[in-house]
């Protein structure tokens, strides 16, 4: 667990991250580029596919729970229950799908030392806080492999209990200001940034190249799509879905790793003109983890049922209206776009609130880790002394050192110009 050298047949990582470019449009490669060279940091989030073909060389245990598959600080968040409650998850699953539980720690604490030393912070900060990671994620999972099945389903985190686990007050600060954040992204609170009147009637407002209209016969494609989403839907929601008409589709540029891929807004209109609900469909593909799980095999006929099936088994609660639909030769799942997502701002922390935030984050992991299966062989290999987070505290130490050099490869092709950005 402790060691990471980089082996002599590794690839080239600026190879790996053209590569990862295959499929993606290619007007917007730039931004991606641009997004992912202006920090290791920023670098980490679009490089899961380079993490797990590392990890893949490394010893694991064969438990393999369903995983994140792209575990970091950034894909935890803030989030709406179906009671409209404000409850902090894991929020990302492009990359879920079953895999060693150790593949998602050693993303997560390699991503507390990356943030830690992007912040200014002492080796031994960096390190401290990724001990508590590894000691929150140790201790519940020990917990919850005690508990009944069922009860492991239940167990979530509100506002409340976020605070109270926090010991530093600076991080208790920034939760309430980060919940304030979150609880304002709303569809009705999005109508005026996003929209615009024209004709009497409301459309989604261009910023190219981040957000741009599609033509004609692309928009109705989209709306037969979103048709046919609705058919994934559970008939409740489906049918209140049904009582909304599309009024306007564009494609919006998000995240980092993700930037390239095909990602649309669709702005739906219910009973009168304020009555709105944006929804979001973003492609999805084969996962990071897949082939090297099981090769050229697909275990999965419909990316996007992946995202959303896989999504359901980690997030305690989940956006009701998570579907999933086809769109030509590619997949989509589809999701509320504004549902109260909000994030804690890494940049924005102190040392004592980065142990607080990557404790809570290696508490989330394990409750993820436990819903689908293998908690109480997790909890047996992990054992109940702190080995596990002295070797973890290395490996990512060491693996953070990779990072950085993967970054500064990156940074050395932008400026010889073998690559172009875009920022955005």
């Amino acid at each position: 667990m402790a060691h990471w050298k980089p082996p002599a047949h590794r690839a080239d990582p600026v190879s790996q991250v053209v590569d990862s470019h295959i499929g993606r449009l290619e007007h917007l490669i730039p931004v991606r580029i641009g997004r992912m060279v202006a920090s290791p940091y920023a670098f980490l989030r679009g490089s899961a596919g380079i993490m797990a073909d590392d990890f893949a060389g490394l010893p694991h245990t064969g438990i393999t729970p369903v995983i994140c598959g792209d575990a970091h600080l950034g894909n935890f968040g803030f989030y709406a229950s179906p009671e409209r409650e404000l409850v902090f998850d894991l929020n990302d699953f492009d990359e879920a799908h079953p895999g060693p539980w150790e593949w998602d720690l050693r993303r997560l604490v390699v991503s507390v030392h990356v943030a830690g030393r992007q912040n200014g912070f002492r080796e031994s900060a960096c390190w401290d806080a990724v001990q508590h990671c590894v000691e929150q994620y140790r201790e519940q999972i020990a917990f919850l492999a005690e508990q009944p099945l069922l009860a492991r389903s239940f167990d979530q985190l509100d506002v409340e209990a976020m605070r109270s686990a926090a010991s530093k007050a600076s991080f208790r600060d920034e939760i309430e200001r980060a919940a304030r954040r979150a609880r304002r992204r709303t569809s009705d609170r999005a109508l005026p940034r996003f929209t615009e009147r024209h004709d009497g009637t409301a459309r989604l407002v261009e910023e190219p190249p981040l957000i741009t209209r599609l033509p004609h016969e692309e928009r109705e494609r989209l709306f037969a799509a979103l048709d046919g989403y609705l058919n994934t839907l559970k008939p409740h929601w489906s049918r209140i879905l049904g009582g909304y008409r599309i009024v306007d589709v564009a494609h919006k540029v998000v995240g980092v790793g993700s930037v390239g891929l095909r990602a649309y807004v669709a702005l739906c209109e219910g009973s009168s003109s304020d009555d709105v609900v944006f929804l979001q469909l973003k492609q999805a593909r084969r996962s990071v983890i897949a082939r090297h799980q099981h090769g050229d095999l697909a275990w999965h006929r419909h990316q996007g049922q992946r995202v959303v099936e896989y999504q359901q088994a980690l997030q305690t609660v989940s956006d009701p209206l998570l579907g999933w639909t086809t769109l030509g030769e590619h997949q989509f799942y589809v999701r509320q776009f504004r549902d109260m997502k909000g994030a804690i701002l890494v940049e924005d922390i102190n040392a004592g609130a980065l142990a607080d935030y990557a404790g809570i984050c290696g508490y989330l992991l394990a409750k993820s880790h436990a819903r689908t299966s293998g908690a109480s062989m997790i909890a047996g290999y992990v054992g109940s002394g702190d080995k596990l987070d002295e070797s973890l505290c290395r490996f990512a130490r060491a693996y953070a050192d990779q990072v950085e050099s993967d970054h500064a490869a990156l940074q050395r092709a932008v400026h010889r110009g073998d690559l172009s950005t875009e920022a955005a």
